[in-house]
C-alpha cells in the first residue's frame, strides 16, 4: 500500500504547494516511483500548478470530477445528465504522467466548492480514507495538500495518513502555526488510539541558503526550539529562495525541468527529496 503524507501548516503563504508540487514529481521522475497528488485545499492552487490555469479551467468547465466528489460521494446533475451518480472512486484521478517503467504522476484536483463541504461537516472525515483504501495499492507515494487552516479536512487529512510534513519560511512570524500544529495533532491523537501518525519533520522552505540574513536565523531559532519541545525532526537540508520555482510554477514544470534553473538549485532540492524520502520509509 502507498505511504500517504500530508503537507500541511497552520500558517499560510509558506510554500507549502510549490514545495508538494515539486516533491511529487522528484518522487516520480527522479526516483521512478507511481504517485498521486491530492489537492485538499479549496483555492486549487496544487491542481493550477499541475495542470496549467488553461488546462485547469477546461477540466472544471468540462465538468469533470475532482476531490469534492469524495467528500459528497455523488456527481451533480449536469446539462447532459438529469441527476446525480455516485461516483467510481478512479473517475476522481487525473492522469498527468506515465512513463514506460511503471512510474506515474496522478492527481485528484480540486475546485473552490471544495469550501461548502465545511458547511455541513458532519461525519465526512472518514470518506477520504475511505477513498484512499480503495486506490492505495495503485500507487507508492500518496501527498495530500492541506489548506492552511484546521477544518474537517484537516481531520481527513490526518484520518488519511501516516505522516505529516510542515514547510516553515524563515521569516517573521515563521513558527506562529506550529504551536497550533501541536495542538491539533494532540486533540487528534486522544480520540484515535488506532491510528498511527507521525511528523516526518519540519523543511526550511524559500530560505536564505548562506544565512546571512539575520530574521531568517531569528526564525531558524525559534523554529528549532519548538521542534525540540515537541521532539520533532527539523530537516538537514533547506529549499533555497530562488526564482526558478515562480518560473516552474507559471510553466507547470518542477525545479529540476524548469528551463534556466541552476543546477545548484536543480541539486540542492533533489538533497531535500532524498531527505524526504528517507524520513518517510521510501529509501
Amino acid at each position: 500500500m502507498a505511504t500517504t503524507v500530508s503537507l500541511i501548516n497552520m500558517k499560510g503563504g509558506v510554500g507549502k504547494t510549490t514545495l508538494c508540487f515539486n516533491l511529487a514529481w522528484y518522487a516520480a521522475w527522479r526516483r521512478n516511483l507511481r504517485v498521486l497528488a491530492v489537492d485538499l485545499d479549496p483555492q486549487s492552487n496544487l491542481s493550477h500548478y499541475f495542470m496549467g490555469a488553461e488546462g485547469y479551467l477546461d477540466y472544471i468547465n468540462g465538468n469533470q470530477p475532482t476531490v469534492v466528489e469524495i467528500f459528497e460521494q455523488f456527481a451533480p446533475p449536469t446539462r447532459s445528465r438529469q441527476g446525480p451518480r455516485t461516483v467510481d472512486p478512479t473517475r476522481l484521478i487525473h492522469h498527468l504522467q506515465e512513463w514506460n517503467d511503471g512510474s506515474l504522476l496522478h492527481l485528484v484536483p480540486s475546485r473552490l466548492e471544495l469550501s461548502s463541504t465545511l458547511k455541513n461537516p458532519t461525519e465526512k472525515a472518514h470518506l477520504l480514507p475511505r477513498f484512499m483504501a480503495q486506490v492505495s495499492n495503485s500507487y507508492d507515494l500518496i501527498l495530500i495538500d492541506c489548506a492552511p487552516t484546521e477544518s474537517i479536512l484537516t481531520t481527513a487529512a490526518y484520518l488519511s495518513s501516516r505522516y505529516v510534513v510542515v514547510p516553515v519560511k524563515p521569516e517573521f512570524l515563521a513558527a506562529i502555526g506550529l504551536p497550533l500544529l501541536a495542538r491539533s495533532l494532540d486533540e487528534f491523537r486522544i480520540g484515535r488510539n488506532d491510528h498511527t501518525i507521525e511528523l516526518a519533520g519540519i523543511v526550511f522552505n524559500d530560505a536564505d541558503p548562506q544565512h546571512r540574513k539575520p530574521e531568517h536565523n531569528r526564525a531558524r531559532r525559534q523554529v528549532r526550539e519548538i521542534a525540540e519541545e515537541n521532539h520533532w525532526h527539523v530537516f538537514e537540508k533547506e529549499v533555497r529562495h530562488s526564482d526558478s520555482y515562480a518560473t516552474g510554477a507559471r510553466a507547470g514544470t518542477a525545479i529540476f525541468r524548469t528551463r534556466y534553473a541552476l543546477g545548484y538549485v536543480r541539486n540542492e532540492f533533489a538533497e531535500v527529496g532524498t531527505e524526504f524520502c528517507s524520513r518517510v520509509g521510501l529509501e
